[in-house]
């Protein structure tokens, strides 16, 4: 079966007045659908750069990228917004939700600015209504993100990135504001989501972290120097399970 994301020497360099850095040096990886990959490294090793590489966010200076066969090193950057809004959704670490803005409408926001064309409202609140009981947040679709809590946010968060059905889910430190219990209930649910078929790729600092995925790639150097499948992620729902209740955890 073809991969989902398939690079081949993919490179990208910034210039900083004279000097030029090289952020990626070259990487050559297959990530197949379905998969679920955590990807680490220390500031400056080239994992966000990554990041922006596979989700469309910016162009390689040189070598190739395929999601799913589509060329992405060599569209402008209009066909690589409208692959983009296709095919990808982002989770951010501080949720980037609008604060004067139900949970119901900013899951629907995206669909807004469908370059095939805006649905009808009452069809696009009721899709981003689906999306918001598949997260758990029903009963939470007309408070504000300063009436929810961190993971509540991040949920509704999770919500919005689904909201369009892509095929790739991209996650920037999506854990890094939340405490320990809502960080596993938080894995819990892209692991669930993962389960459905949905490729989700994760960049983390944190180890712990990094062990409910089924891979895990490590960057230094903006180099790819560690790629590893999990033999046993951890499972995160068994996990709440075994946890006390948060008002004993408190």
């Amino acid at each position: 079966m073809q991969p989902l994301i398939e690079t081949h020497g993919l490179r990208k360099q910034f210039r900083l007045g004279d000097n030029t850095v090289t952020a990626l040096a070259g990487i050559d990886i297959e990530i197949a659908r379905g998969a679920f990959v955590a990807v680490m490294g220390p500031s400056g090793s080239g994992k966000s750069t990554f990041m922006n590489m596979i989700g469309c966010l910016d162009a390689p200076s040189g070598g190739s990228y395929r999601l799913d066969g589509h060329d992405v090193a060599g569209l402008d950057d209009d066909a690589r917004a409208d692959l983009r809004n296709r095919m990808i959704g982002f989770v951010f670490q501080n949720f980037n939700l609008l604060p004067r803005t139900t949970a119901l409408d900013n899951v629907a926001l995206p669909l807004l600015y469908r370059r095939d064309g805006a649905l009808p409202h009452a069809q696009r609140l009721a899709l981003a209504a689906q999306r918001l009981a598949e997260v758990g947040l029903s009963q939470r679709a007309d408070h504000q993100p300063a009436q929810l809590s961190g993971g509540q946010q991040q949920r509704v968060a999770i919500a919005r990135a689904l909201v369009n059905d892509p095929a790739l889910l991209l996650a920037d430190e999506p854990t890094g504001a939340l405490d320990s219990r809502t960080s596993v209930e938080i894995m819990a649910l892209f692991q669930a989501l993962n389960a459905r078929g949905i490729t989700i790729v994760l960049v983390t600092h944190e180890a712990d972290i990094a062990a409910y995925a089924k891979r895990r790639l490590l960057f230094r150097d903006g180099r790819l120097v560690q790629d590893e499948t999990l033999a046993a992620p951890r499972d995160a729902a068994a996990e709440l399970v075994a946890m006390p209740p948060p008002e004993a955890a408190a």
